[in-house]
């Protein structure tokens, strides 16, 4: 199935959850222990139309789950701090006043309290409230994993690599608000880092750290000049992946980082649909050097950039130099900004290139 139409049905699916949820936990906390008390100890038959929706709704809440994960503007950790937080108002309902109603109930009835099962959702959220907790403090101080979703980093990150972010390098910070309550450290040149984007604050987006606070940068023909010193930049040989092509690969030593970026030293084109060896189904062609196409357009940034970072701020830029929306172009990220530094990559998946996953992209470490 196009994956074009497997995430709205997903969307859908997941809106379901909330409705569905409703009638299902209405009737199993007020109206199923009624059924049940009725015919202990033998069990009793759920309604039919109620019988579907509670076989139905594991299927809108993985949806949802699915939906979290994959939607770039959700805010995973808010959805932990919300699924936490119900599941632990339902657990302590239950202690306090579902069970015992439930115990009275059965009492009256002249029935065995212990005959009585247990409402389904409150075994769920009894069983759900520590793992999520438990996942919402290690995404918030620990590492939390994020997906790559653009080339911009390329050729260090590929589009569909996910990777595993360390939230403490920066300062322990508290969900949502991004509020530090303890410093651990400060980013450094030539970082590889997430952060929410100024411009587009419910996003993350990753680049590389090119000026610190304070710093000079120059950027001409896509060379780096960091407080009037050149930095380290050797071409080593072409880069060809079947959807960019011709373009130059070189080494960057930036701070401590050796890594690799691409450039193209005439503007680049751009090909309104893929080219035959592009494995990507969504993507169009990106062609270094020879005859423009009719309909091309140029990523060359005009003229020279020159900029001096403001205090507690960093200026990102991605390693794909000519086909990267990064600081040059919408300025600075905050320290507040600032979600954590990647470290390596566990998995490569873009679901609109044919293939499959990447295996051999498993364990890489960022640099």
């Amino acid at each position: 199935m196009d994956h074009n139409l497997i995430i709205p049905i997903v969307r859908i699916l997941s809106w379901l959850a909330i409705p569905v949820g409703f009638i299902c936990l209405v009737d199993d906390w007020l109206i199923r222990p009624k059924r049940q008390t009725a015919t202990a100890p033998e069990p009793a038959a759920d309604p039919p139309v109620l019988a579907l929706a509670y076989r139905l709704l594991p299927i809108f809440i993985l949806a949802a789950v699915i939906w979290a994960f994959v939607a770039e503007e959700l805010d995973f950790s808010a959805v932990l701090i919300v699924i936490s937080a119900v599941t632990g108002l339902i657990w302590a309902a239950d202690m306090s006043f579902l069970a015992p109603r439930r115990r009275r109930a059965a009492n009256a009835a002249g029935k065995n309290p212990a005959d009585i099962p247990e409402p389904r959702t409150i075994d769920y959220a009894r069983s759900f409230f520590p793992v999520a907790l438990a996942v919402l403090l290690l995404r918030t101080f620990v590492f939390e994993p994020f997906r790559i979703p653009s080339d911009s980093m390329m050729p260090t990150l590929l589009d569909g690599d996910f990777i595993v972010v360390e939230k403490f390098a920066y300062g322990l910070k508290l969900p949502i608000t991004h509020t530090k309550i303890l410093p651990t450290g400060e980013p450094e040149r030539g970082d590889v880092v997430v952060f929410h984007p100024p411009m587009k604050p419910s996003e993350v987006w990753i680049k590389r750290v090119v000026g610190l606070p304070g710093d000079h940068v120059t950027v001409r023909n896509d060379r780096l000049i960091v407080n009037g010193t050149i930095v380290p930049f050797k071409i080593v040989g072409t880069y060809s992946d079947g959807c960019y092509e011709n373009m130059q690969l070189a080494t960057e030593l930036l701070g401590t980082h050796t890594h690799q970026a691409l450039l193209c030293p005439v503007p680049l084109q751009i090909t309104p649909d893929p080219l035959p060896g592009c494995k990507r189904s969504d993507a169009r062609g990106y062609v270094c050097g020879g005859d423009p196409h009719p309909e091309a357009e140029s990523l060359m940034e005009p003229g020279v950039f020159d900029t001096v970072v403001p205090s507690g701020e960093y200026l990102m830029i991605g390693d794909n130099r000519d086909n990267s929306d990064d600081g040059r172009f919408w300025g600075f990220v905050t320290e507040q900004e600032l979600l954590g530094k990647a470290t390596f990559v566990w998995f490569n998946w873009d679901v609109g290139r044919t293939g499959g996953p990447i295996w051999s992209r498993a364990g890489a470490r960022i640099r």
